[in-house]
């Protein structure tokens, strides 16, 4: 077992505040098989699909998912608690830790009680490792594009073709989600979906400039035949109603974490260039405070979400929108002022604020990006929603 440092202990003690013990062991997990290879996962490009593995036995993919499922219960605040603090050390690891309770969320909101029976205590547990898919499929609902995937209605299922340009969490045999407009109708499907299907494939065309880790691939489906015992919802849209507020709740944790860990870069440059740090307009202690105010927020909206059946209430998703939106804001300042903190040091390659930087454009620029949730809001505002 390896020593955990200092270091480690205090980015554990940020953010504690209402933390569930499971959490706490979470982070023994973190320290001891995460923590070191970050580097690795960051500039090599590796896939702790192995780590993965481990999280999820820890629990770290189980809270949003019901006891019958093999989940922990305790709901989607343990949800968001979980990828917060795998967010603090790997960002990458955390988005794909996300990955995995999106769809771990998929399965536990689906009518298909057999998919769910069968399915999603292996992904609930990390036995099974799970993708999204509904990038596209999000920024189409929402006027930003169109639908990649056709599926056309067949005995026993549906045959779909198209593309989906990138798909996080993926490997041979993963699992992932995707929605799909049915061919000669206005409405659409969703199902999960993996490269063991015949006619569907996955290609590596990309390379990034953070996030490299996190086994995104292009995925082509051709006459790919998806049964009906892998269909989520036909059709789909108030599946998707139903789904979308925790697939954007969820996320919240990524900013919360990468936040709290650039609140402690900050107080480590302090400690030699405090007496010139002082003059930066964005201080630690009130980045930390901005950092409550919304981890608060997203806490409580979780309980509440939690609480709700069925279509979550418009001024409900209006909060958690916002907290989305505020979650990328506050992810943006926080890596900036890490940067300006630790001056020249930064600015070599591979040091830890040079990575929170390139992180903190991935949590504004992933699915929901900062601008499609600042439309979300606009477009609300316009159908005269309540503000929040």
């Amino acid at each position: 077992m390896q020593t955990v440092s200092k270091s480690s202990d205090r980015r554990a003690s940020l953010g504690t505040l209402e933390l569930d013990p499971a959490i706490a062991n979470l982070r023994t997990v973190i320290n001891q098989v995460l923590t070191p290879k970050v580097q690795d996962i960051d500039l090599k490009g590796e896939f702790p699909e192995q780590i993965m593995h481990q999280l999820g036995e820890a629990g770290a993919f189980s809270h949003a998912v019901s006891t019958d499922f093999q989940g922990s219960g305790k709901g989607l605040k343990a949800a968001v608690q979980s990828i917060e603090e795998i967010s603090k050390d790997c960002l990458s690891t955390g988005f794909i830790a996300w990955c995995q309770v999106a769809c771990t969320w998929y399965l536990e909101n689906t009518n298909n009680t057999a998919l769910k029976a069968d399915m999603l205590p292996k992904v609930a547990t990390g036995q099974a490792l799970a993708g999204t898919g509904l990038s596209n499929p999000m920024k189409h609902f929402a006027d930003i594009e169109k639908i990649a995937l056709k599926a056309q209605r067949v005995d026993g299922g549906y045959v779909v073709n198209g593309m989906l340009p990138w798909v996080s969490n993926l490997g041979p045999g993963h699992y992932f989600g995707i929605a799909a407009k049915m061919a000669d109708s206005e409405e659409y499907m969703m199902a999960i979906v993996s490269d063991d299907l015949e006619g569907m494939s996955l290609r590596l065309n990309a390379h990034f400039i953070a996030l490299e880790g996190t086994g995104t691939y292009s995925c082509v489906f051709r006459n790919a035949f998806v049964p009906d015992e892998w269909v989520l919802a036909a059709p789909c849209e108030d599946y998707v109603a139903c789904i979308r507020p925790g697939f954007m709740l969820t996320q919240v944790g990524m900013g919360l974490g990468l936040t709290d860990s650039c609140i402690e870069l900050m107080r480590r440059s302090n400690k030699r260039l405090g007496h010139v740090n002082c003059y930066l307009d964005d201080q630690a202690e009130d980045i930390s405070a901005d950092l409550e105010m919304a981890r608060q927020r997203t806490y409580r909206l979780a309980d509440q979400l939690n609480a709700c059946t069925g279509v979550a209430d418009p001024q409900l998703t209006r909060e958690i929108i916002q907290a989305r939106a505020t979650a990328s804001e506050l992810s943006l300042r926080s890596s900036q002022a890490a940067m300006l903190h630790a001056g020249a040091r930064a600015y070599v390659h591979g040091s830890a604020p040079e990575r929170k930087l390139r992180e903190a454009y991935f949590v504004a620029i992933v699915t929901p990006a900062l601008k499609h949730l600042k439309k979300m809001l606009a477009d609300m505002k316009e159908t005269a929603l309540p503000v929040a």
